[in-house]
């Protein structure tokens, strides 16, 4: 006979979760394009054909064929295993690019929200300042400041992403002040970092956690288009965004050059949109019913 305790305990918290972000078609569809980006960045030595960097001028802007899956660019390379390592940089920009700006914005805005006074109307017209700027001026002005490199543009874009990330974790730390939670540790003698790590942080990871899912496909495009103008990616490397960029200028005689890795981001990005979307739903108390 079954444990009863064991039959009322349900499935394990882990498999909860999963069954939940993965609950509907959407998310179902989301997550196996990000695990067929993750596969292709790993995978990407064993699954091109062609070395990413090989120039080869007598094979070039040829078709997609059985030799060149994706077909090749301007200077012969195979664009399948570009598109394949290009995966490698374009994920790493993305990811980079919103752990700057969630880490940044997540911790300031919480900071900012918890002391509240001057401190916090400080912090917040500072912010209110740089959304003010241009972004992309402001992520030119910093690209060109900090030198032309991918690295670098990938910094530009991070810092650009601080202010979103820090108000919305600022309107959060303001309503979890009021919490019995954090008002009991302040009768305790608790210091405002020792609350802001202990208590208001681990709350503010699920909205964080949504938004910066979100905002990868975004920051994706943002460096392409810094790359576009030299501050970001440099030649050789295989990086989408300057793929599409390069191959702008071949759309009408050679359409596979923009159009696939332009493709690739598109899957993408909307690989993490459709994941942050179930992510969100783990946060409306609504939305499970199980």
């Amino acid at each position: 006979m079954a444990d009863p305790g064991e039959t009322l305990a349900g499935p394990a918290p882990g498999a909860r979760l999963l069954r939940r972000v993965t609950g509907s078609l959407s998310a179902r569809i989301g997550l196996g394009l990000l695990i067929a980006a993750v596969l292709a960045a790993l995978l990407a030595p064993l699954l091109a054909t062609h070395d990413p960097d090989a120039i080869d001028m007598a094979a070039r802007l040829l078709p997609p064929d059985a030799t060149h899956w994706a077909g090749t660019d301007e200077v012969g390379r195979d664009l399948y295993s570009r598109i394949l390592w290009g995966a490698r940089t374009s994920l790493g920009i993305g990811l980079g690019v919103v752990a700057i700006g969630a880490l940044a914005g997540t911790l300031i805005g919480g900071f900012s929200g918890l002391m509240g006074g001057w401190i916090d109307a400080a912090i917040m017209r500072f912010m209110d300042l740089v959304m003010a700027l241009p972004g992309l001026v402001l992520a030119l002005a910093l690209a060109a400041a900090l030198g032309p490199s991918l690295t670098n543009a990938m910094i530009a874009m991070g810092v650009l992403g601080v202010p979103g990330y820090c108000r919305v974790a600022r309107g959060q730390a303001l309503a979890l002040r009021q919490h019995g939670f954090v008002l009991a540790a302040h009768t305790f003698g608790a210091g405002p970092w020792h609350i802001l790590v202990r208590h208001i942080l681990p709350n503010l990871m699920a909205p964080m956690l949504v938004i910066a899912t979100l905002d990868v496909g975004n920051a994706m495009i943002g460096v392409a288009t810094l790359s576009f103008i030299g501050l970001g990616a440099q030649p050789p490397l295989a990086e989408w965004g300057a793929m599409v960029n390069a191959g702008q200028s071949y759309i009408l005689s050679a359409w596979w050059y923009a159009t696939l890795p332009g493709l690739a981001i598109l899957l993408t990005a909307l690989g993490f949109n459709l994941v942050g979307d179930a992510i969100g739903s783990l946060a409306n108390p609504k939305g499970d019913r199980a």
